[in-house]
């Protein structure tokens, strides 16, 4: 048995996201030949249109954006590897346009690996509700915060351990831990959905629609769009043009 507060295994704790492209079938002119066969009908004409070379049609691109024309944005499909805190997890699947499997907590034994917020993360809510900004904390505030996430991990893991050691079930012995604690999950969705996301989870400059996402979740976005950006380039620049509204 391990002691009631000090887990068998160091924990390990971080203060950011991971998110790889497992596989993509995606670029823009998928977006061009989805939209051409509205009009050219046949499908010789649309195997001739996936030849094309897509900045020939960025003005097509940007139309389809601009009218939210989303269908044509439908057939690019990217797949990615997400490891994040639990309460990241319940942000992002609220997003109910995309496809999910995550690792399970009844089946293995989870990893003691938990999220902190380190000082590069505002701490402090200034204002009233839906008219606040987050700033800075102090020198006191981030020591505080990092003791007190820290020492609840280790308790609550220690927890987990003793249970799991008596033999109580892992679905069960689970519920003592955190929402801090990591979980990773395989994630697919098309760009139409993944603009939708993009479009709700950053804070940038230019939205027509502003949004103001907590900043765990925003740091998945940031990397979702790193990779957006770099294999579809036309169709990310007409999303950044038409103020980053999904089409």
């Amino acid at each position: 048995m391990t002691n009631s507060s000090t887990p068998s295994i160091p924990l390990k704790f971080r203060s950011d996201v991971t998110v790889e492209l497992v596989k993509h079938s995606a670029s823009d002119s998928d977006v061009v030949w989805a939209a051409r066969v509205s009009t050219a009908g046949e499908r010789s004409n649309v195997d001739a249109g996936k030849n094309q070379d897509a900045s020939e049609h960025t003005g097509l691109v940007n139309f389809l954006m601009r009218e939210r024309h989303g269908t044509p944005f439908e057939h690019s499909i990217f797949t990615f590897y997400v490891k994040a805190p639990i309460f990241v997890w319940r942000e992002h699947m609220r997003h109910r346009i995309a496809s999910y499997n995550e690792e399970s907590g009844r089946y293995r034994q989870l990893d003691p690996e938990f999220y902190f917020p380190n000082t590069s993360r505002n701490l402090q809510q200034v204002g009233k509700t839906g008219a606040y900004t987050f700033e800075p904390g102090t020198p006191e505030q981030y020591k505080l915060t990092e003791e007190e996430f820290k020492k609840s991990c280790e308790t609550s893991y220690a927890s987990y351990e003793k249970m799991l050691q008596a033999g109580v079930a892992r679905e069960v012995a689970r519920g003592v831990l955190p929402v801090t604690i990591y979980s990773s999950a395989y994630v697919t969705m098309n760009s139409r959905a993944l603009m939708n996301f993009l479009s709700l989870r950053r804070i940038a400059e230019g939205s027509h629609f502003p949004s103001y996402p907590q900043r765990e979740i925003e740091m998945v976005a940031e990397k979702y769009e790193e990779h957006f950006a770099k294999i579809m380039p036309i169709t990310h620049d007409c999303f950044i043009k038409n103020g980053r509204v999904a089409p």
